[in-house]
């Protein structure tokens, strides 16, 4: 996996990412605890960042997973020497459901309801990814050139509804398969994630309110 530095600002409780590097990285892979991570380019290289633009901080790290690992809480701690509320990114390099390609984490300390020592582990936050102004401007510019103009609005929509469907029933799936492993006891009990969807179910509509199903199917054919 590829390891590298994040480079930013916080504007506001938000932490805004607008830069990145690689930094030389290996570990052995039957041994977690066996791994190098290069300080002295590091170092090097957040120096030669900071002459370009000196407001961009270390603001955590990233790597390319695709998931978390089992040395990451150690490797974090080392970052945390650079920032002391530093951030993992995981990069998917190879994507292979729809959505962001990335997932944000921070390391908390986990009570445990036994009244066993806390532990160290990473807890997920939001994210989103995003473009400065000038960058939209770009964007523009460039679809303006390369824009299919033989895909019609109704081709458009239909492509959008279905990319979203499919990132709806692989969440679904992510939600089943937690919550079937809690239930075999292969997971504990994460009580912020049940009052979550606990919340999310409460917000279903009531689909046996003749009203409500009209309503619904009268908005459908219209769109």
């Amino acid at each position: 996996r590829v390891v590298g530095i994040l480079l930013g600002s916080r504007r506001k409780g938000v932490l805004d990412v607008s830069n990145s590097f690689a930094v030389p990285f290996d570990e052995d892979e039957k041994d977690s605890d066996v791994y190098f991570l290069d300080h002295d380019y590091l170092e090097c290289m957040y120096a030669m960042f900071k002459k370009v633009n000196a407001k961009e901080k270390i603001v955590g790290w990233y790597h390319t997973g695709p998931k978390l690992h089992s040395n990451d809480i150690k490797i974090n701690e080392i970052i945390k020497g650079y920032c002391s509320d530093s951030v993992l990114v995981i990069i998917d390099a190879k994507p292979k459901d729809l959505g962001l390609p990335t997932d944000a984490y921070i390391a908390v300390e986990e009570v445990h309801d036994d009244g066993t020592p806390t532990t160290r582990t990473f807890d997920h936050v939001m994210s989103e990814i995003g473009a400065e102004e000038a960058e939209e401007v770009g964007v523009e510019h460039l679809l303006r050139d390369i824009k299919d103009t033989t895909v019609g609005t109704l081709s458009q929509h239909l492509s959008t509804q279905v990319a979203a469907l499919k990132s709806l029933q692989s969440k679904l799936y992510d939600i089943h398969q937690y919550l079937e492993q809690v239930t075999e006891g292969t997971l504990p009990v994460n009580h912020p994630i049940i009052y979550q969807l606990q919340d999310v179910f409460n917000l279903l509509p009531n689909l046996s309110v003749p009203d409500l199903m009209k309503a619904f199917y009268s908005e459908n054919e219209r769109s």
